[in-house]
């Protein structure tokens, strides 16, 4: 998912994750205040990324994450905190590519500027996107936590998170999947039938899969840790995700305690697949430090996905590819800040992505699109 300051290297190098996708970007925040400070880059595509072509800067200013295409690849809907379009905490919006890039230009907020929100996605048609939001409970930004004592780095699970159904001028039509307590990561299949998100109303941070109407809701994941930022696989049989798997007593203890108070440290975050209803579970990376934002690659042979793991600062993210089998590791990103969220086009010739490079003003996540080498 994800996604985006305060806190050791360390610590920040582990906060990631798309625990929920706003909590991707805001961990990349994260990243980028801190490499702001050491080094600025000027570059948008490096000669050794060799998978990407025609490199192009879509976003300046702000900091912009998820962005997933329209199933007809013509659009985008992303999330933005941007205080020169108005957005205070992350909103949702809506980017035509016949419109070139959004330099100098405002994008269609699409989330009216209620809540916070995050994970948006097209639905079927191209008429609708859904995403999660706040607005329930309140139309004002909700409280960040407060940073902690012994320093280390906690994202909220905001239990007013339910997932709504917009239509293309903003206005929310339907409330699509909603609880207690946290609803939201949702994305949809390919085949248009179904949709997985992430919940904590079985008491832990699992998948759920429901139909594209919000029927019929299955969980999918039962074990102990957090389990997010799902994408299915072009056919819809598969999923794809990230997830913490506390083991120890002591690790067990400390997961449970934050999230009794509604928050999560992602420590470990390592890559897995399985069948959409939870069979054939595996474990697809084991490269410790923080491994997340997986994508399936147009021929479903491979996942694209985010990771520090070789990262000598800690905050240096880049972008890896693998196989389903967890083998061929490849490096597809160079930049020396922050890479993540990669997204294919429905098409597979394009890649989207949010990345910190060409940071000319020292601030600021954007979306860069490239075209796709295989």
């Amino acid at each position: 998912m994800i996604k985006f300051r305060r806190v050791a290297i360390f610590v920040l190098v582990i906060g990631f994750g798309l625990l929920s996708c706003q909590n991707n970007k805001q961990h990349a925040q994260q990243q980028t205040g801190k490499q702001q400070v050491i080094q600025p880059d000027t570059t948008v595509h490096y000669p050794q990324e060799k998978h990407l072509a025609h490199v192009k800067q879509l976003t300046f200013g702000g900091d912009n994450a998820e962005a997933y295409f329209s199933f007809d690849d013509r659009m985008i809907v992303f999330q933005a905190k941007n205080e020169a379009w108005g957005s205070h905490c992350d909103q949702i919006y809506l980017f035509p590519f016949k419109d070139g890039d959004m330099k100098n230009k405002v994008p269609k907020l699409m989330s009216n500027g209620l809540g916070r929100t995050t994970c948006s996605y097209f639905m079927p048609g191209d008429t609708t996107i859904l995403y999660a939001s706040t607005r329930a409970v309140s139309d004002a930004c909700p409280p960040v936590p407060a940073k902690r004592s012994d320093g280390k780095y906690v994202w909220p699970i905001y239990a007013g998170f339910d997932i709504y159904i917009a239509n293309l001028q903003g206005q929310v039509i339907d409330t699509l999947i909603k609880s207690p307590g946290y609803d939201a990561e949702a994305t949809v299949s390919p085949q248009g039938d179904k949709i997985v998100f992430t919940s904590d109303r079985s008491g832990d941070l699992e998948l759920y899969t429901c139909n594209i109407d919000g029927s019929n809701v299955h969980q999918v994941t039962h074990e102990l840790g957090y389990d997010g930022g799902a994408f299915f696989s072009p056919d819809g049989k598969k999923l794809v995700f990230r997830s913490s798997r506390p083991k120890t007593p002591q690790q067990i203890k400390e997961y449970k305690d934050l999230l009794s108070q509604g928050l999560v440290m992602p420590t470990q975050m390592e890559i897995y697949t399985c069948n959409v209803d939870g069979s054939d579970l595996k474990q697809i990376t084991h490269l410790g430090k923080a491994n997340w934002a997986p994508f399936y690659t147009p021929d479903g042979k491979s996942i694209i996905f985010s990771s520090n793991y070789a990262g000598t600062r800690g905050f240096d993210f880049n972008l890896y590819k693998i196989d389903v089998d967890g083998s061929n590791l490849e490096r597809i990103t160079y930049d020396n800040t922050f890479d993540a969220f990669p997204m294919f086009s429905y098409d597979g010739k394009k890649l989207i992505f949010s990345s910190s490079r060409n940071n000319r003003n020292q601030h600021g996540i954007n979306l860069f699109i490239a075209d796709w080498v295989d």
